[in-house]
């Protein structure tokens, strides 16, 4: 398994150079063809615009969406043609009730997709809506940079939070390709059951098959002596200067992590190293 083709949208001018760095890092890495998609986003709706708008003033909006997505592909193109990889690029429109549609319509002919981090200062909801969509309706797996770290393509040292579930297992299968170029990688049991059918060897049969597939891995089971799984992971990522963090995604449902908060939310919001995720 190999990544060919990488994927990224792009809908704020002043997230693209760091964001573009990141993907095309990694698409240099893996050989794989980059493609970008920038978006304008319209905010003429709900929550965005005032009830009663007339006609003229909305097509004002729309026609600055247009306007934003060819600034943004004009930055996109300027970017990548001082590289050396094969890429494309294309322009898009979209409401922000539809921008997930967008994007996963070709996302989802995607092997790994680099997105910003959807939470923080000057976020939109459209950061968000792009890594779900990612996730949940394209199926492809997300690297999340923060785009103020240099980009790190080939991680040395990686954190696998594993926790048996199908998310853990799912993020670790399509992290394979980078798992096999890393140095050394921890996977993380945090208080694993006491009554569980791998309780004497918590982390045994994913180190197994990894070995087999060239990974040497290590099994750190932690306590969980943090509030929040997430801390714990991330505290143990610190204390081995870890590259990256592969985890499985939105083991709850969406809207269970987005009100009462889970491991997913959490981790995006604090991780200052990129997350691999899966679905």
């Amino acid at each position: 398994m190999s990544y060919k083709t990488i994927f990224t949208a792009v809908t704020n001018k002043a997230m693209a150079q760091p964001l573009l760095a990141h993907a095309a890092a990694y698409a240099e890495t893996h050989d794989a063809h980059l493609e970008a998609l920038c978006l304008g986003v319209d905010r003429s709706q709900t929550g965005y615009y005032y009830a009663g708008a007339n006609a003229m003033i909305l097509q004002e909006v729309i026609d600055k969406a247009h306007e934003e997505s060819k600034e943004i592909e004009d930055l996109v193109k300027a970017r990548l043609n001082l590289t050396t990889l094969r890429w494309a690029s294309d322009t898009g429109m979209a409401q922000l009730a539809d921008i997930g549609r967008h994007a996963a319509g070709r996302a989802r002919f995607a092997d790994l997709m680099v997105l910003p981090t959807p939470y923080g200062k000057d976020r939109g909801p459209d950061q968000e809506a792009l890594v779900e969509a990612a996730l949940f309706e394209a199926r492809v797996p997300v690297i999340v940079v923060p785009e103020k770290n240099e980009p790190v393509p080939e991680p040395k040292r990686v954190v696998v939070g594993w926790n048996e579930s199908d998310e853990a297992l799912a993020a670790v299968r399509a992290a394979l390709p980078i798992l096999q170029q890393a140095d050394n990688v921890h996977v993380v049991v945090i208080d694993p059951p006491k009554h569980g059918p791998n309780r004497s060897d918590p982390g045994g049969l994913l180190s197994v098959w990894l070995a087999r597939h060239g990974v040497h891995a290590e099994i750190d089971v932690l306590s969980k002596t943090m509030p929040r799984v997430s801390d714990v992971l991330l505290r143990h990522a610190g204390d081995i200067d870890a590259d990256l963090v592969v985890m499985g995604a939105y083991g709850h449902s969406r809207f269970r992590e987005a009100i009462l908060g889970g491991a997913t939310r959490y981790m995006l919001e604090q991780s200052k190293l990129p997350v691999f995720m899966a679905h």
